[in-house]
């Protein structure tokens, strides 16, 4: 039984965990390349949906594990304010979260506000704000603003 039961995870995991990494790796901010904080949250999100495997009954693990991705990011965004380098660092970890859930995953609008916990036009207000920022142009680095003035 417990031999069956991994094998099933570690098919799950085989399929999801390249997709699952890539929005966490979104959701920290970090480079695709150098991402230990997308790797432990992820790591936690997928050993949750371990925890867990026997009382799926039939729910879409990949769902699950991206509901308490979602949920562990947003219980510690205040770690993901720094600057990292990644594709969507000019964005707070809110915009982030409903960005990734909106736009990268596909979840719907309502389903993207019951996991967060914020009103249905508020998700829409934030995700159209982030893709504006996103839309606009960079801000240069802070040195080159300064060598530009001197």
């Amino acid at each position: 039984m417990d031999r069956c039961r991994a094998q099933e995870f570690q098919a799950f995991v085989a399929g999801a965990a390249g997709r699952l990494l890539h929005a966490a790796t979104l959701l920290t901010a970090e480079p695709a390349t150098a991402n230990p904080q997308a790797q432990r949250l992820l790591t936690g999100a997928l050993a949750r949906t371990y925890a867990e495997w026997d009382r799926l009954r039939g729910e879409d693990p990949y769902n699950r594990t991206r509901q308490e991705l979602a949920v562990r990011f947003a219980r510690s965004a205040w770690r993901y304010h720094r600057v990292r380098g990644g594709v969507l660092d000019r964005l707070s970890p809110q915009e982030r979260l409903i960005l990734v859930l909106r736009l990268y995953e596909g979840v719907a609008e309502e389903q993207t506000a019951a996991i967060i916990g914020l009103p249905a036009d508020r998700v829409r207000a934030i995700c159209n704000r982030a893709v504006s920022t996103m839309r606009s142009a960079p801000r240069p680095p802070r040195r080159a603003v300064l060598r530009a003035a001197s």
